[in-house]
């Protein structure tokens, strides 16, 4: 099983829409009832607005590919989480998922750092990472990596008004 992290490309929005899509139903979809996360999955993870992210010279995305298949993707850019210390230049963490049956091999790691490299490849700035007040093993992992918990919000799908953290790492020296 070959195992590549690359950059996503504008080419590569409709792999990434429909990837996008999955992974958040294989990891949060049983949160939901179903027309609000149907709603959500047409609007938030559209060809187009992949294609838009994938053009935009202030995001990235990479994608996890096994054998030429995507399992996984990381997505970074500017940060657009509601903290009233976000400053503009701080950079955003905004999507780290692996298929389940790909997990546990170090390549989510491996997505975080390529994102987190990108993030700061013009020198260490403050960065931000969202994430859902119940994911305790994503916190453990970001706290690992000198994240910490600074705020709350809700994320909204549909009905549903989910308790998100906002986790923050101050710039590293260099």
């Amino acid at each position: 099983m070959g195992l590549v992290i690359r950059r996503a490309t504008p080419a590569d929005a409709q792999v990434l829409s429909q990837l996008a899509a999955r992974t958040f139903v294989e990891t949060f979809g049983h949160l939901y009832p179903d027309a609000d996360l149907q709603h959500f999955l047409r609007d938030s993870y559209a060809v187009d607005k992949q294609a838009l992210i994938l053009a935009h010279p202030d995001y990235a995305v990479w994608l996890l590919e096994c054998d030429g298949v995507a399992v996984g993707h990381a997505a970074a850019g500017p940060c657009g989480l509601p903290h009233p210390q976000v400053r503009p230049g701080d950079g955003e963490l905004k999507r780290l998922y692996v298929l389940r049956e790909h997990q546990s091999g170090g390549w989510g790691g491996r997505l975080f750092q390529a994102a987190l490299d990108w993030l700061e490849r013009d020198g260490p700035r403050t960065l931000w990472i969202g994430v859902w007040s119940q994911n305790l093993g994503a916190q453990r992992f970001y706290a690992r990596h000198g994240f910490e918990h600074v705020g709350d919000y809700e994320f909204v799908v549909g009905t549903t008004r989910d308790h998100e953290f906002i986790l923050r790492r101050p710039p590293h020296a260099a």
